[in-house]
C-alpha cells in the first residue's frame, strides 16, 4: 500500500472539491477513492475540518501567491497585467474549485481564506492599475471589474462551458483603456 503524504491528500482533497464542491471534501469517501484506509488521512489530520483547512489554504497558495510570484517575473504593468489575466482566464483552469469556494462562503474554514484571498487578489489587481498610471480609486473599481470577470468566467466555466469564449485580449483593452471613448473603440 503506497503512504499518503499531507501534500498527497490536500491534492485528493483539492480534485473533490473541484468535482464536487465542499460537501466532497470527507475523509471516508477521500480515502476509498484513493485506497487507503480512513487511518492513512487520520495519521496527517485529527478532523475533516483540518484538512479542508489544509487544503484551502494549499489552494490559497497555489492560485493566488504562486500567481502573484509568475505574473511578477514579468517586466511592465502591462505585461503583467496580461500575464496574470492569460494564467486565471485560461479555460484549461476551469475555475471549479474557486466556483466550490465561493459556494461555500459562509462555512466557517473557507470564509476567512476567501476574505483573505479576495483582499490579496483586489489589492494586488489595485496596485497594478495604479502602476498603469490610475488613481487609486479608479484603479480599485478596474480591480473589481477585474476579478468580477474572473469570477463571472470561473462560473461559466463551471455551469455552461459551451458559451464560454476566450476574452483575454478585449477584457486587458476595455480594462487598461482611458475613458468612454477608449473603452468603446476597443471593444
Amino acid at each position: 500500500m503506497v503512504r499518503r503524504t499531507r501534500d498527497d491528500w490536500t491534492e485528493i482533497a483539492l480534485r473533490a472539491l473541484a468535482e464536487g464542491g465542499v460537501g466532497a471534501v470527507a475523509i471516508e469517501p477521500l480515502a476509498a477513492r484513493a485506497g487507503a484506509t480512513k487511518g492513512s488521512v487520520y495519521h496527517h489530520f485529527p478532523n475533516r475540518e483540518a484538512l479542508l483547512k489544509a487544503t484551502v489554504e494549499r489552494w490559497e497558495r497555489e492560485h493566488t501567491e504562486k500567481v502573484i510570484e509568475l505574473v511578477e517575473a514579468e517586466k511592465s504593468p502591462q505585461d503583467k497585467l496580461r500575464t496574470l489575466f492569460g494564467t486565471v482566464l485560461d479555460r484549461t483552469r476551469k475555475g471549479s474549485v474557486e466556483v466550490a469556494l465561493q459556494g461555500a462562503a459562509d462555512n466557517e474554514v473557507i470564509a476567512p481564506v476567501l476574505q483573505r484571498v479576495t483582499e490579496k487578489r483586489l489589492g494586488y489587481l489595485t496596485e497594478l492599475f495604479e502602476q498603469l498610471g490610475f488613481e487609486r480609486e479608479h484603479a480599485r473599481k478596474r480591480a473589481l471589474i477585474a476579478f468580477s470577470l474572473y469570477l463571472g468566467q470561473a462560473q461559466m466555466w463551471a455551469t455552461l462551458p459551451g458559451l464560454v469564449e476566450p476574452v483575454l485580449d478585449e477584457a486587458v483593452q476595455v480594462l487598461t483603456g482611458r475613458g468612454h471613448a477608449a473603452v468603446a473603440h476597443n471593444v
